[in-house]
């Protein structure tokens, strides 16, 4: 790295606390950290230092969280972690510390993804300066935009996640109806992260009075989906890339993403084959009068597991040319 000032950069979602060193330039000493491990987000970005004593302190900070940030108090959506801004950067003693939604870093990070880590599914062209739309299901599911504002992409964060989820089949409002015994509001996350695949797995064992069925994981019921053992775990997963499909077209009408949509998120990096052979696309596409809109609108699968660092790098490097 230069001799530029060290920036402490963080992903931080309800599973998982990701954290790395950069400069602005690159990105080094990438170690992911349980959030259960740790009473706090200072406590988990001081046990990253001392995992990977860098040679100089880090003066900058960008974190990345899920949920929306407003103001210096930051609530956690999925997790019970709680903190203010400022007092979290005095801890760690920075001269700067900057705190944004996660998937506005992922959405700064998009531009700058090499092909190598983009894997396109179904058909269309992303046509330049247009609006892209970013989705992602993990622990919950993220979504946020990005415009062009006649000289670069700016990123727009929002709460997507937490619109109203439609039912299309009887099946599906039985699901939901199962669903709000538990919740206030069916949400796209309640039915579309790996949360929501557990909802919906113990939705259909109710409706179909297969309580004998396990408690499962997210990964063991996309485990025995993909393996074609469980009807129960294979029509679930279905059910949730048929969900995606359809909050993703919703993005896409919505901002005209003619720059394309950006699927991030574990849980499709992990599926691989299955989601591409899912009912996602199909679902996406299928808009009515405005299904042939869609099928020039392409969707892409993000395969970079990093992909937030890179804004936050570009964050870091930001600070830089303030100082």
């Amino acid at each position: 790295m230069t001799n530029k000032k060290m920036g402490l950069i963080a992903d931080i979602g309800a599973t998982n606390a990701r954290f790395a060193l950069t400069d602005g330039t690159s990105v080094e000493n990438i170690e992911i950290l349980k959030c259960s491990d740790y009473p706090g987000i200072t406590e988990a970005a001081k046990a990253y230092l001392k995992m990977v004593k860098p040679a100089q302190k880090p003066r900058l900070g960008a974190f990345s969280i899920a949920g929306p940030v407003h103001g210096d108090h930051f609530v956690m959506t999925n997790h019970p972690w709680e903190f203010s801004i400022e007092s979290t950067k005095l801890h760690l003693k920075m001269e700067k510390l900057h705190v944004m939604n996660d998937f506005r870093a992922i959405a700064l990070g998009v531009p700058h993804l090499p092909d190598a880590n983009v894997k396109q599914i179904g058909g269309g062209r992303a046509k330049k300066a247009q609006p892209i739309g970013i989705i992602g299901p993990g622990t919950g599911l993220g979504v946020a935009s990005l415009v062009w504002d006649g000289y670069r992409y700016v990123p727009v964060p929002g709460e997507g996640g937490h619109v109203t989820m439609p039912a299309k089949t009887q099946r599906e409002y039985d699901v939901f109806a199962a669903l709000r015994h538990k919740y206030r509001h069916v949400s796209a996350e309640r039915v579309c992260s790996g949360k929501g695949l557990v909802n919906i797995y113990e939705s259909l064992k109710t409706l179909d009075k297969l309580d004998d069925l396990p408690v499962l994981s997210p990964e063991e019921i996309s485990e025995k989906a993909i393996a074609k053992n469980c009807d129960i775990c294979h029509e679930a997963l279905d059910m949730m890339m048929d969900f995606l499909g359809i909050v993703a077209g919703n993005l896409a009408l919505t901002i005209g993403a003619h720059g394309g949509i950006y699927i991030a998120g574990g849980i499709v990096m992990q599926l691989g084959e299955h989601f591409e052979k899912s009912r996602f696309r199909r679902s996406y596409l299928s808009k009515g009068r405005f299904e042939n809109y869609l099928s020039d609108i392409p969707t892409f699968i993000i395969t970079d597991p990093f992909t937030a660092f890179l804004g936050l790098q570009y964050d870091i490097a930001e600070m830089q040319n303030d100082s």
